[in-house]
């Protein structure tokens, strides 16, 4: 293993941070952590009709929210590989430089067929039952003829001259040792006319001036490889060690996309998953331990993956796995911890008006009586914001059947009227004592508990479900609770 591993996430700025694009930055991260190797950031934007800064920052707030922390790349750029941004690299005259040596070597040249004369090739190529590519037509030009080419106005790119026999082989961490034939390579473009670096040659003079030992990407890059790796040849570098990580599927086989629900990681955040549980349940795409262990602690995360355990198969993403695990970490979280997520949260979805009136402590309170039923942190304001209403909001079903049926009203008006008196002077309003006296009530009046439990929580919270209603009547406090009943009391049972 090299002594001094660097490995990157260099996504481009066209969009928001996607699951994929996460779960490649997660495993070049755990394997810097892992090693003690660095982690860089590198924002490829030469797509500039749809690079946007907008997008660089929806990328960047995702990776610190995700918490995968890079060494170097925006915020932190080291003089000796900055900048790292591919415009601001190519401004200073980076690629040019390569492009310029690779001319001069013989590995390059220039191009000036139209879009329309390169498709034009294709076709024929295709008609000729042999690979769809440009033919090499510019790179027999003589010095004259590309003076006359510039002379009727056209301008070029500078295309890679692809060897038309042998092969290129590389062994892959993931897929093992992968060949491809040099005659089904096109002499692909290295440099747009107006001076941009395409991705194939701009990620490969950025990784090599960067120090990057291994190039951990997603497999639909590796059909990129072998080009790439001419240019390490061509230009006499030592190229990186790859691994290509497997594809990831929607549940019904296909490549996963956004009709399978959520891509975007920012959806995932808006939801109320937490970026641990997101973190875990990602490093489970495509990878395993031997023993197929599913929930990891951070530390351990780290301490147990390893490359060569990735596999080649393509991983599905399974979004009810996703919600248990997040469900799984809320409740190893402390009534302290999720508060301070679901505050964090609110803030993120701008819901701040939603709980501005709400205590703090009964909010805390409340949590700790729903904590077990909390998969998402957007559970949390439809579980627990009766707690905060000024007047209790019921639920006509509930009303229907605890206090209006013929079965229930009798003995609904019966145990609110009374309880009305009666909670006022019990000397304890504590979960126990509260218990004891609604079953005390039922066998006072040869009743089932049931028939002063369900009127009760009905009456102070206008739902039939919810939490331990003598815990949940405890935090609402012997004031608030008598204020409920007779409120219930006077809408329906007078």
């Amino acid at each position: 293993m090299a002594e001094n591993i660097r490995v990157r996430f260099a996504p481009s700025p066209t969009g928001d941070l996607h699951i994929g694009g996460v779960r490649t930055a997660l495993f070049n991260w755990l394997y810097a952590k892992k090693t003690g190797g660095t982690f860089v950031l590198r924002i490829e934007d030469t797509d500039e009709a749809r690079s946007t800064e907008e997008s660089t920052g929806i990328i960047i707030n995702a990776m610190k929210w995700l918490k995968l922390d890079w060494a170097e790349g925006p915020g932190n750029e080291p003089e000796k590989y900055a900048p790292y941004y591919q415009m601001k690299r190519k401004e200073l005259g980076i690629y040019q430089k390569y492009i310029d040596i690779l001319i001069e070597k013989g590995f390059a040249y220039k191009c000036y067929c139209t879009p329309e004369e390169v498709e034009q090739m294709r076709q024929r190529a295709t008609l000729a039952k042999l690979p769809p590519k440009y033919d090499g037509t510019c790179s027999r030009l003589t010095k004259e003829q590309q003076l006359a080419k510039e002379q009727e106005g056209r301008t070029a790119v500078i295309r890679f001259k692809m060897p038309k026999e042998g092969k290129i082989e590389f062994n892959d961490i993931v897929r093992g040792h992968v060949t491809f034939e040099n005659a089904l390579l096109d002499d692909f473009v290295l440099m747009k006319a107006n001076g941009v670096p395409t991705y194939n040659f701009a990620c490969v003079v950025d990784d090599y001036l960067m120090d990057i030992t291994h190039v951990v990407r997603g497999d639909d890059h590796i059909s990129n490889t072998p080009r790439q790796l001419h240019i390490f040849k061509a230009l006499g570098w030592k190229e990186p060690v790859f691994a290509h990580l497997s594809m990831i599927l929607g549940s019904d086989g296909a490549r996963l996309s956004k009709r399978h629900g959520h891509t975007s990681v920012l959806e995932y955040r808006r939801e109320g998953y937490l970026h641990d549980a997101l973190i875990n349940y990602l490093s489970l795409l495509g990878w395993s331990t031997a023993d197929s262990q599913q929930l990891f602690e951070h530390d351990e995360l780290i301490e147990k993956f390893s490359l060569e355990r990735c596999t080649s198969s393509p991983a599905t993403f399974d979004s009810t796995k996703l919600l248990w695990m997040n469900g799984e970490y809320i409740r190893k979280k402390s009534i302290e911890e999720i508060y301070d997520l679901f505050t964090d949260w609110i803030k993120f979805t701008n819901n701040e008006d939603l709980i501005k009136n709400w205590d703090k402590e009964v909010l805390k309170k409340a949590i700790t009586l729903e904590h077990e039923k909390i998969k998402l942190l957007k559970d949390i304001p439809s579980l627990v914001e009766f707690f905060f209403k000024e007047h209790v909001e019921f639920d006509q079903e509930a009303v229907n059947k605890v206090f209006l049926s013929d079965k229930n009203k009798d003995s609904a008006k019966l145990v609110l009227t009374a309880s009305i008196d009666r909670l006022a002077k019990e000397p304890s309003f504590a979960a126990d004592a509260l218990e004891q006296y609604a079953r005390n009530f039922a066998a006072e009046k040869a009743i089932k508990t049931g028939q002063v439990f369900h009127p009760i929580r009905v009456a102070i919270s206008g739902r039939t479900q919810g939490p331990s209603l003598f815990h949940m009547m405890e935090v609402f406090g012997r004031d608030e609770v008598i204020k409920r009943i007779k409120e219930c009391v006077d809408k329906y049972f007078k």
